[in-house]
């Protein structure tokens, strides 16, 4: 079972303290207008805190909560009148039985029609200011812009354009009736009344996801927002990422200076549009280790399990007083359970574990740390459907995906070391390292009163990781890995490890694969030792080489290895068809040439050669990317393939 990552009203975080703290507010102020952001990163929750906040709301007649999300309505028409237009809707449709609603919404109908009329006006201002018509313009006028733009682009004349806004005089012309703050006051003074007829206290729209949009987009609904600022009864909460709504203000403002006084533009444009601020923490230390747990158990049980539904007011209340204690205590889940469920034990084991680096790389972000057990479910489903999930020990997974996640540069060093053997030298000097390092060790204690700064001789030394300290906390958490078989691990794992599987079982092919990864020069003084190989042994070292080529970020120059995928194809011509097929797989429009050059040995069985020809004369005809095109067709005007030069 996989972790949605989607809101939710199952609050394991007690994030619904923030929520009913901002239904306090709302309440407290029903009769103000009011705005209250809820603040944090990407994945911290904020869309929950909504959810909460209208579940808090719904058996309130008297109050309405509206969810608006901008990012939904992205590129379909213009934000702010979007979002007034879902408001007035949502408000009718709460009171569809009521007469003197519907006729009040006429009104606020006819000021929503001015004010895409004035945008449209104003699209056709600047196209008889400017001779050319905008998009917007365009789009009212199809049939006549697409006339003109038939025959090209000297028929878009001064002229020409004012004969397309001619037909647009009616937005004009209703536009010019009345100035816009005239209309924003009676839209302001209409709208209140209608609150009025409809007998509601309070209106509670929830803006979400509003820092996915773009600039153009969030600002939009910003300015919306701030038309109904000064409507009584009206209150926003709106989640969002600071720093994203800051950067769409700069964006749509570039030409402001950076600052003013102490705060920059942006923080004081965001500052005043929004009058109460939350900010949803970082997770810290007991906080994870709760979240852990609760996810794994609702990972293997299920929201409707019994050992789920009993976790979840423990773990509530330990959240209400993070800093007392580390969590869920053994004492309490016993007095709930009796015997505390193997499931529960489980989660609780691992999340003891890992929640102390995954706090730190994490950044206590929620999402991080549920992809983080989504992706270890799916690993552990993986390696059951193969058959070896008996194999894997939950810890011992959770510790190397830690690696793999936070330390990349520590995850693929201890799985080239333990491709062959499952052992990795390097993790066993690290484990040894970080035993050694701790103070309540008595020999490194010893060690270090001997040598004073200096390291002990007994301690081994380290790769020059960049994040080797981490390295260093990670190695010493239990469980320890060095007489642990690894290769099922790491082979669980290989999303990261594309050429594990190929490389795993190399052995003393591994100088061999060295030599044919070199210059031609190289490869042909060991065309001997490839005609020796045997098929599998040819297999396998070609799967290497091929992964090793794949994993080349820049293909415009050609990668190391080719010359050997040649030389192998040449004397073992069973595998010139998967070179074939590889030569399709590759990226097209990120060749560079050598892909069409001295294949000719590599290519001697006639199926494979005409399967690489129609394939050249593929690369020739593509239009984006003019040098492999350029280079097939040269290399097509050779009268015979079979005669082209050897690499």
């Amino acid at each position: 079972m996989i972790v949605a990552d989607n809101e939710t009203s199952v609050d394991l975080l007690y994030y619904e303290a923030v929520a009913k703290t901002v239904v306090r507010i709302v309440s407290e102020k029903s009769d103000e207008p009011l705005s209250v952001g809820v603040h944090g990163d990407w994945g911290a929750g904020k869309s929950s805190v909504l959810m909460m906040v209208e579940e808090a709301c719904e058996n309130d007649d008297r109050t309405l909560c509206i969810r608006f999300n901008g990012w939904l309505f992205q590129g379909f028409d213009d934000a702010k009148t979007v979002l007034i237009e879902t408001i007035v809707e949502e408000l009718v449709k709460s009171r569809s039985g009521s007469q003197k609603v519907k006729d009040q919404a006429k009104k606020l109908w006819r000021r929503i029609d001015w004010m895409k009329a004035a945008r449209k006006a104003g699209s056709y201002g600047v196209t008889l200011a400017t001779g050319i018509p905008t998009p917007e313009t365009l789009s009212d006028i199809r049939d006549a812009a697409a006339t003109i733009m038939a025959k090209g682009a000297e028929a878009l004349t001064p002229d020409n354009a004012k004969a397309l806004v001619a037909s647009a005089g009616s937005f004009l012309k209703e536009a010019e009736q009345e100035s816009t703050p005239e209309q924003m006051h009676a839209f302001r003074q209409e709208f209140e009344e209608l609150l009025e007829v409809a007998d509601i206290d309070r209106l509670i729209v929830l803006v979400d996801d509003l820092d996915r949009c773009l600039p153009q987009t969030a600002i939009g609904t910003l300015e919306a927002i701030r038309l109904f600022l000064f409507v009584p009864r009206a209150a926003f909460v709106i989640a969002a990422d600071e720093g994203m709504i800051e950067y769409s203000v700069r964006q749509h403002f570039p030409d402001l200076p950076t600052s003013t006084g102490p705060a920059t533009y942006a923080r004081n444009y965001l500052e005043k549009l929004i009058q109460v601020p939350f900010r949803l923490p970082a997770l810290g230390y007991a906080e994870t280790r709760i979240y852990v747990a609760m996810l794994l158990v609702l990972n293997e049980c299920g929201e409707a399990s019994r050992e789920f539904e009993t976790l979840v007011p423990i773990a509530r209340e330990a959240l209400q007083r993070p800093w007392t204690g580390p969590g869920l205590d053994r004492p309490t889940l016993t007095k709930a359970f009796g015997t505390i469920p193997d499931s529960v034990e489980r989660a609780l084991d691992i999340a003891y574990r890992i929640a102390p680096i995954l706090t730190d790389g994490s950044r206590g972000n929620p999402r991080q740390i549920k992809r983080f057990i989504n992706t270890m479910a799916m690993r552990l489903a993986i390696a059951e459907e193969r058959g070896f999930a008996d194999e894997l020990n939950l810890g011992v997974l959770a510790k190397i995906m830690l690696a793999e996640r936070f330390a990349p540069e520590v995850f693929d060093t201890l799985a080239r070391g333990a491709a062959e053997t499952g052992h990795s030298a390097e993790l066993d000097a690290l484990e040894a390292n970080a035993s050694a390092a701790k103070p309540n060790n008595a020999a490194a204690s010893a060690g270090k009163r001997a040598t004073g700064d200096k390291k002990p001789a007994s301690i081994p030394d380290l790769p020059e990781w960049p994040n080797v300290e981490w390295a260093k906390r990670w190695a010493a958490i239990s469980p320890s890995l060095s007489e642990v078989d690894l290769r099922p691990y790491v082979f669980v794992s290989r999303d990261r490890r594309g050429g594990y599987g190929a490389q795993a079982q190399l052995g003393e092919l591994d100088e061999l694969l060295g030599k044919l990864m070199g210059p031609p020069l190289q490869v042909r003084q060991v065309s001997a030792e490839i005609k020796r190989l045997t098929s599998v042994e040819a297999e396998q070292l070609f799967d290497a080489l091929r992964t090793k080529v794949a994993d080349v970020e820049d293909l415009r120059e050609e990668p190391p290895g080719i010359h050997g995928l040649a030389a192998i194809c040449q004397e073992h011509t069973f595998l010139q068809a998967s070179l074939v097929k590889f030569f399709k797989d590759l990226p097209a429009k990120k060749l560079g040439p050598w892909v069409v050059t001295g294949w000719g040995g590599a290519f001697t069985e006639a199926e494979p050669a005409a399967d690489y020809g129609a394939l050249l004369a593929d690369w020739s005809n593509r239009d984006d990317n003019s040098s492999l095109s350029a280079a097939a067709k040269a290399v097509g005007k050779v009268a015979s393939f079979g005669k082209r030069g050897r690499r």
